[in-house]
C-alpha cells in the first residue's frame, strides 16, 4: 500500500474550507492517506443529484410513522383506512405521509373504483427496507437510555472509569 500525505487539514477546524484532495497536491508529510482508495471511492461516487436524492430517501425513513406504514405495506397493498388502522394513526396523518413518500416514488397508488390502494413501488424498496428491519435486529440502537425508577439512567449509575 503506497501511503501519501495531503495538504494540512487544521483549517477545517478553524472553520474554513480545507483544499480540495488531488493527486497534484500529494506531498510526503505528516497526515497520510492510501491514494489509491481515495481515488478508488471518489471514481465510485455518484453524482451529487443520486446522492440528494438517497439522502432525501433515507430521510423519509427518519420519521416513524411513515416507517410503520411501510412495514405494514410489506403486507401487500392497503388504503389510507386500513393503514391509519393498522399504525393507530389518523386518516389525515396516513394520506398527508403517503404524499411524501409517493412523492419520492418509494409507494405508488392504484386506484379500484374511488378506493386509492397504495404499495411499495419496486423491490429496492422493499430489499432496503427489509435489510432495515434486519440491522436493527442485529444491533443496539443508540437512543438515550431510559431512566429507571431513581431517575438516572444507567450510564449515570454506572459511569465511565
Amino acid at each position: 500500500m503506497k501511503e501519501y500525505a495531503v495538504e494540512d487539514m487544521s483549517a477545517r477546524n478553524e472553520g474554513r474550507s480545507a483544499v480540495p484532495f488531488e493527486t497534484s497536491t500529494v506531498t510526503p508529510v505528516a497526515r497520510m492517506v492510501d491514494v489509491e482508495q481515495v481515488l478508488a471511492a471518489r471514481s465510485n461516487m455518484p453524482a451529487e443529484s443520486d446522492v440528494a436524492d438517497l439522502a432525501d430517501v433515507f430521510g423519509l425513513l427518519g420519521e416513524p410513522s411513515r416507517v410503520r406504514i411501510l412495514i405494514a405495506l410489506l403486507n401487500g397493498r392497503m388504503c389510507v383506512r386500513d393503514l391509519a388502522a393498522a399504525i393507530d394513526l389518523s386518516e389525515s396523518a396516513v394520506s398527508h405521509a403517503l404524499r411524501l413518500l409517493r412523492a419520492h416514488r418509494v409507494v405508488e397508488v392504484h386506484r379500484i373504483g374511488r378506493i386509492a390502494y397504495y404499495e411499495i413501488a419496486d423491490s429496492h424498496v422493499r430489499v432496503l427496507l427489509e435489510l432495515g428491519l434486519e440491522h436493527v435486529g442485529h444491533t443496539i440502537l443508540l437512543h438515550p437510555a431510559t431512566p429507571t425508577s431513581d431517575g438516572q439512567n444507567a450510564c449515570e449509575r454506572h459511569p465511565a472509569p
